[in-house]
């Protein structure tokens, strides 16, 4: 334990220093743990915390994880509904489900917890409480110095006054982060959700069966379907037990919390369903379209804060754990480089590495690309989302299931946004093309992506 106001020296001294407790923390955390490096954790809530929110992940990308068994639930009976909810069409067309084919998950949050624990526990990562408040480069002297300055250190306030110091410091603190900077680009776009765990009168979903869309909206008014359009996301859980979800895709300003529940209702009773007994309540709420975070700042990100969740799906927990091996190595090969040349690097080169291996150039177009059909889709009404969707899950499965999981290549991730327009109807076909807003500048970003 220290007293208020001292800095921390560590014996061995900090290589990297960790700030968040969450889900991105723990992964970049332990992959640097594995890697040899000396990390430490800083999070303001104790590590056992449960988290709050669920995370779902496609079954064939956590098989190739190797990561199947922290799954709660799995799910071969996946489908969406894109209906028109019409009364005019038929009850049969209209109910007809758009099956995936394809196997979906949803995570065990305390063994998933408990995995990234066990590997930071494993390879010696240190923990500390506290908020981190500030962020500044140190010389050995321990004033502030350039960022540029070889061998400095990076230091981080805590509210308490207490400072750590480390080599190089990764803010994985959340969507808000508490010492990363990132770019201006606008209005940001949220997803929200309202989600009930529970007991139903009837069944919500069939049993084993898994909904990822339910966009079909025969219990709306007709005035309702022009103000925004939401789906149902829902899952049975098994022995008489649903999750339903009440989800708006994107939009700025967000959908109020209580305009989704008061539409999850709504959506029930209109099948006759009433909820019995309510286990859980999820609120969900978070951004869709974060701005890249300045590159050539001497800290790195990892997980929100870095805007790693994927504009155009909302998963994040797949991308946490694919990339942040990657990255690990990167910092660990250029701090295992400038011990054996004797020359040491500044913080600024170490994030630099850091960067480049999270947001390499096709990474950041392909981002810009995923920002761009998300604009595109927020300005979408009812009908063309419906029509959207029921194209783009009409794509070859690899095609949607890459583009979702942020697994095509950009030659490959652009191909089949192509043969999504040439498949489209003209409705969407002119909307695709339409051209408003800031959606020229997401374009051009395609082409010259800002560092």
């Amino acid at each position: 334990m220290t007293e208020q106001g001292i800095t921390i020296n560590l014996a061995p001294p900090l290589e990297v220093l960790v700030v968040g407790g969450g889900p991105a923390a723990l992964a970049i955390a332990s992959a640097l743990g594995e890697q040899g490096v000396s990390v430490g954790l800083l999070a303001s809530e104790n590590r056992d915390k449960p988290w709050p929110n669920t995370y779902g992940i496609w079954g064939e990308e956590v098989d190739a994880l190797g990561l199947g068994h922290l799954l709660s639930f799995r799910w071969s009976h996946t489908s969406s509904y894109f209906g028109s909810g019409d009364a005019s069409h038929a009850e049969a067309v209209a109910n007809a489900p758009t099956d995936h084919g394809r196997d979906y998950g949803l995570f065990d949050q305390k063994l998933l917890q408990k995995h990234w624990l066990d590997r930071c526990d494993a390879t010696g990562v240190r923990w500390f409480s506290g908020t981190a408040k500030g962020f500044s480069v140190v010389d050995a002297a321990g004033l502030v110095c350039s960022p540029d300055q070889a061998g400095a250190r990076s230091c981080v306030t805590c509210a308490d006054g207490r400072q750590v110091l480390a080599r190089l410091v990764v803010d994985a603190s959340g969507h808000q982060p508490a010492l990363l900077q990132r770019a201006d680009w606008g209005p940001v776009a949220f997803q929200a959700a309202y989600g009930v765990v529970g007991r139903f009168s009837h069944d919500p979903v069939q049993r084993g069966q898994f909904v990822l869309m339910d966009y079909r909206c025969d219990h709306l008014s007709e005035a309702e379907r022009q103000e925004v359009s939401t789906f149902l996301y829902a899952m049975d859980l098994g022995h008489g037990r649903f999750f339903v979800e009440e989800t708006s895709l994107a939009l700025a300003p967000p959908v109020p919390f209580e305009t989704l529940q008061q539409r999850l209702q709504k959506r029930l009773a209109h099948r006759g369903i009433t909820i019995e007994h309510i286990e859980h309540e999820e609120f969900c709420l978070f951004p869709m379209n974060l701005a890249l975070p300045c590159l050539h700042q001497p800290l790195l990100g990892f997980g929100g804060s870095a805007a790693m969740v994927h504009p155009a799906s909302g998963y994040l927990v797949g991308g946490l754990l694919r990339r942040a091996p990657g990255v690990a190595r990167a910092l660990a090969t250029g701090l295992d480089g400038e011990k054996r040349s004797g020359t040491p690097l500044s913080p600024a080169e170490l994030a630099a590495m850091g960067w480049e291996a999270l947001w390499p150039l096709e990474m950041r177009r392909k981002h810009a690309l995923y920002q761009f059909g998300l604009e595109k889709l927020m300005r979408f009404q009812e009908d063309q989302l419906r029509a959207f969707f029921r194209t783009f899950f009409g794509l070859p499965t690899h095609a949607w299931y890459g583009f979702l999981s942020n697994t095509l290549s950009l030659s490959a991730l652009i191909a089949a946004m192509v043969q999504l327009f040439l498949k489209a109807s003209w409705g969407v076909r002119l909307e695709l093309i339409r051209v408003q807003g800031r959606e020229l500048g997401l374009l051009l970003r395609l082409v010259w992506p800002r560092a």
